[in-house]
């Protein structure tokens, strides 16, 4: 049974729309409220009771994850006030006074009234939450303490980003970090890099770098970047920079091959038997969540490899995005469309770009590597480049009733002075990876 009560209140009743009280009116009675006791007896509705099984689509709002830090002693006696105080003029380590506010969220908080309150916005408490559940499992990992020292001021950010790694991989990558003095955006490039490694398996190179150092998952980023530019100068700028922080020998060793073109273990050859040498076109696999996380995309039309052509002759040369929505206008209708992240090459073809997809990559004219026949690629081309002038680039041509991609100077041995387009880069699907983390790594 519940009970309310209605309290009385003065007999000049504001107005929202005034500044000042009505006066009370002569020829009026004054009106008095009465304290009264209502009572109500709540009873289960007898309407039917919605399905358990069926989907809702209720508006949840944000809210911090449960500390797996400890409170220190000396704030777990404190009252909701004296906690508030902690947390407003900063008493105190940061990973020492961050387990105090999912207390604070479940005691009904919500993190915008406790910016109000203390003056710490919402995603810096969440920074701080899930940094302090970081810094505690490098505690459970016996970190060296000298280690977690320097993390003591400032150090919330940094932990931050490396929150999707394993307890052993923050471990090391908290020591890199450190040892090369990172900021958050680095501690980010090298958390993305430690995750990506293992589901790049088969890429080139791959197993020339050691996934149990951070720096050799970071110089395979670099080197994969480096893959994927077609000016020489970035290329060589981006090898550079991989070579720079690669630490194992074997590494190092392919990195230099690589910046030498010495490097024949490639996607190199061909349906004759012989090597090719030099490939200029990337080949790169798709990172499960990389458009999402692309700061720009690029929209292109997609043709099947089994078309003979007629849809790489009739997909559409003319398509932009336009307005704040970024909303695709192309010259006439066309049915597929496929959406990949702003990479270099496919930024550059300005006009005329089509995507060709492929059931297989035996439509290429490389080795027969283990990926070879068991996943589909896409081969982007463009089409305002048709003529065959590179002798080592790589053209889309319809070849014996197929589209195919060939070497320019195979083409040219043949006769063959112009192409369907130029290929610009190969782009091989997500891979799904068994590196998921353990229920119990999740923070």
């Amino acid at each position: 049974m519940l009970s309310f009560t209605l309290t009385p209140t003065s007999t000049s009743l504001p107005s929202p729309f005034l500044s000042t009280p009505l006066p009370p009116n002569p020829h009026h009675k004054a009106i008095t409220f009465h304290r009264t006791s209502i009572s109500a007896i709540i009873l289960p509705s007898s309407s039917p009771q919605p399905n358990p099984q069926s989907p809702q689509k209720l508006y949840q709002p944000f809210r911090a994850p449960t500390s797996q830090s400890p409170i220190p002693r000396k704030y777990r006696n404190l009252d909701t006030t004296e906690r508030l105080d902690i947390l407003t003029n900063r008493l105190g380590l940061w990973y020492e006074y961050a387990p105090l506010i999912p207390p604070l969220i479940q005691d009904g908080f919500d993190p915008s009234t406790l910016e109000e309150i203390t003056g710490i916005p919402g995603a810096e408490q969440n920074r701080l939450v899930v940094g302090a559940q970081v810094r505690e499992s490098l505690v459970q990992s016996d970190v060296d303490p000298e280690i977690l020292e320097c993390f003591d001021k400032g150090g919330a950010e940094l932990l931050y980003e490396i929150r999707l790694l394993t307890n052993d991989q923050r471990a090391d990558a908290a020591r890199y970090m450190l040892e090369y003095k990172f900021e958050p955006n680095d501690a980010l490039k090298l958390a993305r890099a430690i995750k990506d490694f293992p589901r790049r398996q088969g890429d080139r190179g791959w197993d020339c770098f050691d996934y149990t150092l951070p720096a050799d998952c970071l110089a395979f980023m670099y080197y994969r970047q480096a893959l994927e530019y077609r000016e020489s100068e970035l290329r060589v700028s981006a090898l550079e920079k991989a070579l720079s922080v690669a630490v194992s020998e074997k590494a190092r060793d392919w990195i230099t091959k690589e910046m030498e073109g010495a490097n024949d273990d490639g996607e190199g050859e061909g349906r004759g038997g012989g090597v090719i040498d030099g490939v200029k076109v990337p080949v790169v696999r798709l990172n499960l969540g990389e458009i999402a996380e692309a700061t720009a995309v690029a929209v292109l039309p997609v043709c099947g490899g089994e078309d003979k052509g007629e849809g790489v002759v009739e997909a559409p040369w003319e398509y932009n995005c336009k307005g704040g929505f970024g909303i695709v206008e192309a010259e006439k209708g066309w049915r597929r469309w496929v959406v990949l992240p702003a990479w270099e090459p496919v930024v550059r073809v300005k006009r005329g770009g089509v995507v060709v997809a492929f059931s297989d990559a035996r439509a290429l004219p490389w080795r027969v590597n283990r990926w070879y026949k068991e996943e589909s690629i896409l081969v982007v081309a463009d089409r305002g480049r048709k003529e065959v002038v590179d002798d080592v680039g790589f053209y889309l041509v319809l070849s014996e009733g197929e589209l195919k991609v060939e070497r320019g100077e195979i083409l040219k041995e043949k006769g063959c002075r112009e192409s369907l387009g130029s290929v610009v880069i190969v782009v091989r699907p997500p891979k799904e990876s068994n590196d998921e983390l353990a229920e119990e790594d999740w923070d």
